[in-house]
């Protein structure tokens, strides 16, 4: 099969090598995946530059949709020729979806409706799945006043879209016009301009001074600085997936104490059982209702994967970046 690999930590055009590695066939109890699209996400990218590689070869992404083409023992055969989409495809394993075929256990390979491409598809894994268990945790939003860093992000643009559907008043952060229009589109009823004004600043001035109830966060790092300025009602929640400072981040605990302030972190790729089905489940409503708005911000072919890689990095796109798989 072609596939798209690399063998040591570095910058995509340096690493990453596309040729031919051998097709998987599908142990007990797995599926095997004939890949369309893969999707390309900014921890694939991270994971490429500076994660330690532990075995021979690294196959990036783990997100993907396709067509399952053959299956293990112990599955059952008419799962064959069933359009799927996948979740964590390489994560704590070598061998993710920017390649042909992938084999992982049965209940990675999600059945797609029919009327959900493969390209959208290819959003799920990360991007969707983040979204509707961050706005899970986040518990009642009806009628709340939300902060959504990140608001245009591939991931904030589910959370946005989640978030108006079930009726709250939502505030995003962005990093310019055209990021500010596609969260509005979205459903934000409030933008604030990261890089150009204060967000304590204009919070306080958008809630008159009150707060917001719920803040769904992508940068811990920055984030925490927001919560002593008063950005948060008491008794209010943050949910958090992301830092773009992953080590020691100081908090300031008095504000947290006095304020009866909830933290809550998670990490897509190590979701409980309990919650995985959830999301799944809820994801599945929301799609055969055609609840959400999909974007793609670009397509490439396997043999441009470090032009997907590097687009990611720069971060310039709006939506999400898509390897296309097929001849």
């Amino acid at each position: 099969m072609q596939a798209a690999w690399y063998t040591q930590n570095g910058e995509a055009h340096d690493v990453l090598i596309v040729g031919t590695q051998t097709t998987p066939t599908p142990q007990a109890g797995e599926v095997r995946v004939r890949l369309h699209t893969s999707g390309v996400n900014p921890s694939d990218v991270k994971s490429r530059k500076a994660r330690p590689i532990t075995d021979p070869l690294i196959i990036p992404h783990s997100d993907g949709a396709g067509v399952i083409d053959a299956v293990g023992d112990g599955i059952s055969s008419t799962r064959v020729g069933e359009r799927v989409w996948v979740w964590n495809g390489q994560w704590q394993r070598p061998l993710g979806t920017a390649c042909e075929y992938i084999t992982l256990p049965a209940e990675q390979a999600v059945p797609l409706p029919a009327h959900i491409d493969d390209d959208a598809a290819a959003c799920f894994g990360i991007p969707a799945l983040t979204a509707v268990q961050a706005v899970h945790l986040a518990g009642n939003v009806h009628k709340k006043t939300v902060l959504v860093t990140g608001a245009s992000s591939a991931v904030g643009h589910y959370i946005v879209q989640l978030l108006t559907l079930q009726g709250a008043h939502v505030i995003g952060t962005v990093g310019s016009e055209r990021k500010a229009a596609h969260a509005q589109a979205a459903g934000c009823k409030d933008i604030i301009f990261y890089k150009t004004e204060s967000v304590a600043q204009r919070l306080h001035a958008i809630t008159q001074s009150a707060g917001v109830d719920l803040i769904i966060d992508m940068d811990f790092s920055t984030t925490s600085q927001l919560m002593p300025a008063g950005a948060l009602k008491p008794h209010g929640t943050v949910v958090c997936y992301g830092s773009n400072n992953p080590g020691e981040i100081a908090i300031n605990f008095r504000p947290l104490l006095w304020g009866s302030i909830t933290l809550k972190f998670f990490l897509v790729y190590d979701l409980t059982p309990e919650d995985r089905l959830w999301c799944i489940n809820a994801l599945r409503e929301l799609l055969n209702t055609n609840a959400l708005r999909h974007t793609i911000a670009a397509k490439f072919k396997l043999k441009d994967i470090a032009l997907a890689h590097e687009a990611v990095e720069q971060g310039q796109l709006i939506g999400n970046v898509v390897i296309d798989l097929m001849p």
